[in-house]
């Protein structure tokens, strides 16, 4: 593969405009732009889990695919009419997810995020994918978007979760339950 990006800047971008992957241009904050934009910082976020030493090499080995997946769904949404994610690539996470979940003690509350510095940073891209989902369904509402693409993030920020819950047992470290009931006086 030849040099895809010689320059990287173009000055085409300073009027508010940003151009789509079939040419067109539009605003920057056109929803289209905003949801590949938020699968874009998913997948640094990813990345942020991935920098964390000593992950174990089924997670890593798992992110990195979901890291190529994420780049191949913002392709998607920057080309309108375009499918990159298939049913195949939702099974696979349904799959890596109940994998994932079936060593998992049963969960009875609520989680706050934390743990452990991998642990984090897997709860910071869950939150991440919670809106890059919205996104996408903010564009679903006013354009075509392929329904692999809104299901796959939404197994997406499951799987994250599921991750950062076994991550955290990795890492040494313990859940924290939310605890509704702080700072109140115990009733009478």
């Amino acid at each position: 593969m030849g040099h895809r990006l010689s320059k990287i800047y173009t000055r085409t971008g300073d009027d508010g405009t940003t151009g789509l992957g079939d040419g067109r241009r539009v605003a920057k904050d056109d929803p289209r732009v905003e949801a590949y934009g938020a699968v874009d910082e998913l997948n640094s976020a990813i990345g942020l889990v991935l920098a964390v030493p000593g992950l174990p090499e089924e997670v890593t080995a798992c992110l990195t695919e979901i890291q190529h997946d994420l780049f191949d769904l913002g392709g998607e949404l920057c080309i309108p009419g375009h499918r990159m994610i298939a049913a195949e690539h939702v099974a696979r996470l349904e799959q890596t997810l109940d994998r994932f979940n079936e060593n998992l003690p049963p969960l009875r509350d609520f989680i706050l995020p934390g743990g452990g510095p991998a642990t984090a940073a897997c709860h910071l891209a869950r939150a991440i994918a919670r809106r890059a989902e919205r996104r996408a369904w903010t564009l679903a509402k006013a354009e075509d978007v392929g329904p692999e693409a809104l299901r796959y993030l939404n197994r997406l920020s499951d799987l994250l979760f599921v991750l950062a819950r076994a991550l955290v047992r990795h890492e040494r470290g313990t859940e924290v339950l939310w605890r509704h009931d702080r700072g109140k006086s115990p009733p009478r």
